[in-house]
């Protein structure tokens, strides 16, 4: 699979994310709380990638999420959120080693510990920029509620991207 396919895959699954996280997730959150679609998407991405390539692509998916409409923040909060989030995503990868894939375990692990800090980091710039009313008890919620959505979707969204993602498992054909 040549490399301008796979960035065409990644361009088309983080405006997909980012398309269902303001058109669909509103419809499905409890209590205003519903998963990050594109914090799963840079979670893979970052768990086949890297550190380094996660931050970047962690950067671009939070700024398209932060210019997106109906977005009601200041721009910038979801870009440095989720480049934390590929930056450590991507130093669980690189706690590995090469030839290995990260267990379930392992990806749920990381799921949680990136979107209890994306979340928090997001939360965080809002109060510190006057950009969110919210109490620390209410973000306390947010921010659990957050994680057990993407938990729940962990599995049936980012492992599927992590083997489109991952080159050496689709070149052998050991997708697992």
């Amino acid at each position: 699979m040549t490399s301008s396919v796979r960035l065409a895959g990644t361009a088309l699954a983080v405006v997909v994310a980012a398309l269902l996280q303001v058109a669909l997730v509103p419809h499905l959150a409890w209590h205003g709380v519903g998963p990050a679609l594109t914090l799963l998407v840079v979670v893979a991405f970052a768990l086949v990638r890297g550190a380094q390539s996660g931050m970047v692509m962690g950067f671009l998916t939070g700024m398209l999420l932060d210019l997106v409409p109906p977005a009601d923040h200041l721009v910038g909060r979801w870009a440095l959120a989720l480049a934390v989030v590929g930056y450590v995503a991507g130093r669980v990868r690189s706690e590995m080693r090469d030839d290995a894939r990260p267990t379930m375990p392992t990806v749920l692990a990381t799921v949680a510990a990136c979107s209890f800090v994306g979340t928090s980091v997001f939360a965080l710039t809002g109060m510190i920029l006057g950009d969110s009313s919210l109490g620390i008890g209410t973000l306390l919620q947010v921010i659990a509620v957050g994680m057990i959505w993407d938990l729940l979707l962990a599995l049936p969204v980012v492992v599927p991207l992590m083997a489109l993602l991952d080159r050496d498992a689709l070149e052998l054909g050991r997708v697992r």
